[in-house]
Protein backbone atom coordinates (compact mmCIF):
# COMPACT_ATOMS: atom_id res chain seq x y z
CA UNK A 1 0.00 0.00 0.00
CA UNK A 2 1.43 3.87 -0.87
CA UNK A 3 -0.32 6.63 0.69
CA UNK A 4 -0.27 9.76 -0.77
CA UNK A 5 -0.50 13.22 0.67
CA UNK A 6 -0.57 16.39 -1.34
CA UNK A 7 -0.45 20.12 -0.39
CA UNK A 8 0.09 23.03 -1.91
CA UNK A 9 -3.37 24.18 -4.00
CA UNK A 10 -5.32 27.55 -3.49
CA UNK A 11 -6.48 30.62 -5.03
CA UNK A 12 -4.40 32.77 -7.22
CA UNK A 13 -4.51 35.30 -9.95
CA UNK A 14 -3.84 34.46 -13.54
CA UNK A 15 -0.09 35.12 -14.22
CA UNK A 16 0.76 33.73 -10.79
CA UNK A 17 2.32 30.74 -9.86
CA UNK A 18 1.98 27.65 -7.19
CA UNK A 19 4.08 24.81 -6.31
CA UNK A 20 2.33 21.39 -5.50
CA UNK A 21 4.08 19.05 -3.15
CA UNK A 22 2.90 15.36 -2.52
CA UNK A 23 4.54 13.16 -0.56
CA UNK A 24 4.51 9.22 -0.50
CA UNK A 25 4.94 6.85 2.26
CA UNK A 26 4.17 2.89 2.53
CA UNK A 27 5.57 0.75 0.05
CA UNK A 28 7.42 3.28 -2.05
CA UNK A 29 10.72 0.95 -2.86
CA UNK A 30 8.13 -0.11 -5.57
CA UNK A 31 7.20 3.46 -7.26
CA UNK A 32 8.06 3.65 -10.57
CA UNK A 33 5.85 6.65 -12.27
CA UNK A 34 4.73 9.29 -10.13
CA UNK A 35 3.34 12.72 -11.75
CA UNK A 36 0.00 14.74 -11.31
CA UNK A 37 -3.53 14.69 -12.75
CA UNK A 38 -6.28 17.35 -12.75
CA UNK A 39 -10.05 17.02 -13.35
CA UNK A 40 -11.52 20.33 -13.83
CA UNK A 41 -15.52 21.64 -13.79
CA UNK A 42 -17.39 19.25 -16.23
CA UNK A 43 -14.20 17.69 -17.58
CA UNK A 44 -12.87 14.34 -17.14
CA UNK A 45 -9.53 13.65 -15.38
CA UNK A 46 -6.78 14.10 -17.41
CA UNK A 47 -3.07 13.65 -17.36
CA UNK A 48 -0.76 17.41 -16.50
CA UNK A 49 2.57 15.33 -16.16
CA UNK A 50 4.42 12.48 -14.89
CA UNK A 51 7.42 10.88 -14.36
CA UNK A 52 9.29 7.86 -14.62
CA UNK A 53 11.97 6.28 -12.04
CA UNK A 54 14.24 6.22 -15.19
CA UNK A 55 14.10 9.88 -15.66
CA UNK A 56 11.55 10.45 -18.57
CA UNK A 57 9.07 13.14 -18.58
CA UNK A 58 5.83 13.33 -20.39
CA UNK A 59 3.66 16.72 -20.02
CA UNK A 60 0.15 17.77 -21.20
CA UNK A 61 0.45 19.98 -24.47
CA UNK A 62 -1.48 23.14 -22.35
CA UNK A 63 1.37 23.03 -19.46
CA UNK A 64 4.13 22.90 -21.38
CA UNK A 65 6.80 25.49 -21.09
CA UNK A 66 4.54 26.69 -17.73
CA UNK A 67 4.57 23.64 -15.75
CA UNK A 68 7.61 21.91 -14.21
CA UNK A 69 7.47 18.04 -12.74
CA UNK A 70 10.33 17.52 -10.18
CA UNK A 71 10.93 14.17 -7.89
CA UNK A 72 12.97 13.86 -5.16
CA UNK A 73 13.60 9.90 -4.12
CA UNK A 74 16.98 11.19 -2.09
CA UNK A 75 17.72 10.15 1.13
CA UNK A 76 14.58 8.58 1.86
CA UNK A 77 12.21 11.07 0.94
CA UNK A 78 9.58 10.41 -1.86
CA UNK A 79 8.41 13.38 -3.22
CA UNK A 80 6.98 14.76 -6.19
CA UNK A 81 6.55 18.41 -6.48
CA UNK A 82 4.77 20.49 -9.36
CA UNK A 83 5.19 24.18 -10.51
CA UNK A 84 3.04 25.65 -11.93
CA UNK A 85 3.87 29.45 -13.51
CA UNK A 86 1.38 31.69 -15.71
CA UNK A 87 -1.39 29.95 -14.48
CA UNK A 88 -4.22 30.65 -16.22
CA UNK A 89 -8.41 29.75 -15.62
CA UNK A 90 -8.22 26.93 -17.33
CA UNK A 91 -6.02 25.48 -15.15
CA UNK A 92 -8.82 25.45 -12.28
CA UNK A 93 -8.81 21.77 -11.27
CA UNK A 94 -8.78 19.74 -8.68
CA UNK A 95 -5.06 18.74 -8.99
CA UNK A 96 -4.07 14.48 -7.97
CA UNK A 97 -0.90 12.92 -7.13
CA UNK A 98 -0.55 9.82 -9.05
CA UNK A 99 1.95 7.07 -8.80
CA UNK A 100 2.06 3.93 -9.61
CA UNK A 101 4.18 0.44 -8.69
CA UNK A 102 6.49 -1.84 -11.24
CA UNK A 103 3.31 -4.06 -11.06
CA UNK A 104 0.91 -1.66 -12.45
CA UNK A 105 -0.35 -0.80 -9.13
CA UNK A 106 -2.32 2.66 -9.38
CA UNK A 107 -2.59 4.75 -6.41
CA UNK A 108 -4.29 8.59 -5.93
CA UNK A 109 -3.58 11.25 -3.89
CA UNK A 110 -7.22 13.04 -2.51
CA UNK A 111 -6.94 15.64 -4.79
CA UNK A 112 -5.87 19.55 -3.99
CA UNK A 113 -8.06 22.81 -5.19
CA UNK A 114 -6.48 24.97 -7.56
CA UNK A 115 -8.68 27.84 -8.66
CA UNK A 116 -7.25 30.79 -10.82
CA UNK A 117 -8.99 34.18 -11.11
CA UNK A 118 -9.16 35.96 -14.29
Amino acid sequence: QVQLVESGGGLVQAGGSLRLSCAASGSIFSLNVMGWYRQGPGKQRELVAVNTSGGSTNYADSVKGRFTISRDNANAKNMVYLQMNSLKPEDTAVYYCYVRSYRGIEYWGQGTQVTVSS
